[in-house]
Formats: C-alpha cells, structure tokens, sequence
C-alpha cells in the first residue's frame, strides 16, 4: 500500500482511489510565458516520481495538467512581442515539452490549454453567480464572495482574518472595485491598454477568465467534480488551490479533492532563486554547462519531496557521481557469464523490500536509494569473491528495471571506448594471461592516458572513461 502526507489532513494516508483502481490526478502545468526553471522543475520530477510509484504500486493512474497560456504575464509577452496569443505561447509549450523529455518525465493522459476551455469557465462563473457565492461589478469584473465560503483557509491552516492580510497583498493589483479585499477575481473584464486585442465573448462583457477559475473548469471536465489526488508547489497552496476548493465546491456542492499533495521550495546555494541574484537557472542553462537530463533528474529527485532542496553545483556533481556508481555496477553486472556457485539470492530479496518499503511511506526516496546502494556494495563483494553467477546477475538486472520504471535515472547506454583503447585493454589481456606484467602495466598507463579505466573482472575486463 502507498502512503502519502495529505496537505490538507496533515496525516501520512493511504492512497486509496475512490474507483479502488484509478488514481484520477490534476498536476498545476507551466504558465507558458517563459521557459520552466528548475524549481518548476522539481515540481514536475515530483509529480513523475508519484505517478509512477502509483503504477508501481499496482494502480492505474489518469492525469490532467494544464497548460496556463491565457494570463497577465502571457498577454503582455504577446503584445510585447506584437504577435497572437498563440503565437507566442507555442514557443513555451514546445520549449516545456522538451525539457519533461529530457527529465524522463511520463506523459501526463491529457494537456488541457485554458484557452480552448473559456466556454467551460463561463459557465461555472454563472453558476457561482446564480448561487450568490459570486458577483459582478459594475465595471464588467466578476469575483467570488469569501465570506459565502466558511470553509476558506483549510487546506493552508490559516484563519480568515489572516488570510485577508495575505490575499490584499496579492491581488492589490488587480485595482478592481470588490466587496471585500479578500474576495478573488473569477472574470476580468477587458482592458485596451493592458490586453489589446486579446478578449473573449461572455455573459459579464468582454474580458477573460482569472488564473484560479481555469484550473477548477479544467480539472472538473476531466476528473469529475470530486479529484482522487491534486497537486503542485507549495507556493500555489494559497491562494491558488485554496481559490480553486472554493469556487469548485461552491460550484458543485461536493468535495473538490480528496487528497492534496505538495512540493516544498528550491533554493540555490541557500537563497531564493531570482534573476537579479545571478543565481536563475533553466534546464537549458545547466544543459549548456555540459550536464545531462538524468543527473539533473537524479537531484531533482532525491531529496524528499517534503523538504527543501538546496541547489548547489556540487550537488549535481555528486549526482553525476552516484549515477556513474549506478552504470558500473550494471555494466559489470552485464559482464557476467560463469555459472558458478551463487549466495546471492537473500541480498536480492532484502534489496527488493528494502526498496518497496521505503518508495511506500510517503515516497521516503532517501532510504529507497539507500538500500540500493547498500546492495550495490555487498554485490560487488560477492562479484569480486566469484561468488555471483549469471542467473542472479540477471535477476539483479531485472531488480533494476523494476526500480527504474519509478526512479527513470538509469542507462540503457554503454559508452564504448574507440577501437584503440579497446585494442589496447584486450591486448593487455592477453599479457596478464602470459603473465608479462611489464607489458600489461605499459599499456594501463597508456589507456589511463587517454583518459579510461580498465577494471579486471574474472571474465575478463571493463573500460570505464574517466
């Protein structure tokens, strides 16, 4: 059984599908105003890391992310850049496709863009507006009435009161004429100077849906109006999904998600991350510095989801290094070909507990990796004392697999030394076997000068590149 932390409850629960087959999950997608930087990032491994240990876990999993490309921030990039809408948008959408290809993250069963679901969220304004629980201004807006939800406040435990001081603060820009500070916009209504020629067509006059009506339309169409499973960032707990349980459940009358999970915040080198601390970075920034998908992928994923991940160099390196630790021992692994006498049998099977046990208490990932590499340590004592043959190599390899259709960090690809270097180990072979060890030293140091190791193994050898 797989357990997660229920934001909301505050408990380690079991995730347990209201169908008792199909975890129906809605993830908070890219606002595609720019490219994803690696705190959105997490977010996404994240996710990718749930929605195959659901899998892994025996459970089929349905999952709705959105596509934000009708906001503030995607109508000014467009008139900045005098092009559509969707012209500008595209670009971010492309560019957010790549990088989950890049991190090995699954696709989700369905990509919903806002702005072919605007019919949607009108309709729900309306029934927020027929139920009193929202209103119209008379300058064309539409907001909700918080004070009509006494339930407001509880998936971020925070009371009203304190919640009117935060909710001022964010939406003091918005310059709308409202009932109360605290109260939220469901429809702005249309502006030629800040949208241009960017509007649609609705009961409350010109204008567009605001950021938090878009998610609630678009994960009720796709869901039905009680989710199994919602998630995201912590930033977007309030007021983002607190906004999205209100006007859903006032919408519907019926529980919007019957559990919440969230992903805590990134920091580089110990600060927030932002542009005018130089310290503001893409995948396509770390890609350029020469890192791989699956190194960024691995550091992205192995700090528990629950605490906050320190972004540091050093931490990929160390990643790169831990996942050169994962090649070699496939690699050798896949070397094996004697049958001889095998005692490995128990390891694989505490390994395998091991591993399951800890993916199963809210994705306790550090412990999950732990136990792989205690195993990987005492397998390559009983590899080095002939004492692993190749059927329990095989099944090791399998264990493996297992693993990585939730972990996706491993690599299916040797990287083969050029023919001379390959020459050169298998010449020094043959001198080991004739014993000229002057010879077989020579052409070591020959091969380590070019930048390979050569690792003896009782079948033979292995060239690792440095």
């Amino acid at each position: 059984m797989l357990k997660i932390f229920d934001t909301k409850s505050r408990k380690v629960v079991d995730l347990i599908p209201q169908d008792g087959k199909t975890v129906r999950m809605y993830t908070c997608g890219p606002t595609v105003y720019n490219f994803p930087h690696i705190g959105n990032l997490r977010t996404y491994v994240f996710e990718d890391l749930l929605r195959r240990a659901i899998k892994f876990f025996g459970m089929n999993v349905y999952q709705v992310m959105n596509l934000t490309d009708i906001d503030d921030k995607t109508i000014k990039g467009a008139l900045a850049k005098k092009v559509s809408l969707n012209e500008f948008t595209e670009i971010y959408k492309k560019a957010f496709f790549e990088d989950l290809k890049t991190l090995e993250v699954e696709k989700a069963e369905i990509y919903p863009a806002a702005t072919d679901h605007i019919d949607d969220m009108i309709k729900m304004i309306q029934i927020l507006i027929d139920k009193g629980v929202a209103y119209k201004t008379e300058d064309g807006n539409v907001f909700f009435r918080i004070a009509k939800f006494p339930g407001y406040g509880a998936l971020s435990h925070l009371n009203l009161s304190e919640l009117k001081v935060g909710a001022s603060e964010r939406v003091r820009s918005d310059e709308y004429e409202k009932e109360s500070v605290s109260d939220f916009a469901l429809w702005k209504a249309y502006e030629k100077e800040k949208d241009g020629d960017i509007f649609w067509e609705s009961p409350f006059g010109k204008g567009r849906p605001g950021w938090h009506i878009e998610c609630s339309a678009m994960a009720i169409k796709y869901l039905g109006v009680t989710l199994d499973l919602h998630m995201g960032g912590v930033d977007n707990m309030f007021p983002h999904h607190e906004n999205e349980i209100a006007q859903s459940e006032g919408c519907t009358g019926k529980t919007f998600s019957k559990y919440w999970m969230h992903t805590e915040h990134l920091l580089v080198d110990g600060k927030k991350m932002s542009k005018s601390l130089g310290n503001f970075y893409t995948l396509r920034d770390l890609l350029a510095k020469g890192y791989k998908g699956r190194e960024v992928r691995y550091l992205l994923l192995s700090t528990h989801y629950r605490t906050q991940l320190n972004f540091t160099f050093e931490g990929l390196e160390a990643a790169r290094s831990s996942l050169r630790r994962f090649d070699d021992f496939i690699l050798r692994l896949k070397k094996i070909e004697a049958g001889i006498k095998d005692e490995a049998e128990h390891e694989i099977e505490i390994a395998k507990k091991g591993f399951r046990e800890a993916l199963s208490e809210d994705l306790n990932i550090s412990n999950a990796l732990a136990a792989l590499f205690d195993f990987i340590r005492k397998i390559h004592t009983f590899i080095d004392n002939q004492k692993l043959g190749k059927e329990s190599a095989e099944k090791i390899l399998h264990f493996f697999k297992e693993c990585d259709s939730v972990l996706a960090i491993f690599s299916d690809e040797e990287e083969s030394a050029p023919k001379e270097i390959q020459e050169k180990a298998e010449r020094r072979l043959i001198a080991r076997q004739e014993k000229d060890w002057k010879l077989a030293d020579l052409l070591r140091n020959e091969i380590d000068k070019a930048g390979y190791l050569v690792e003896d193994l009782p079948q033979g050898f292995v060239i690792k590149k440095k």
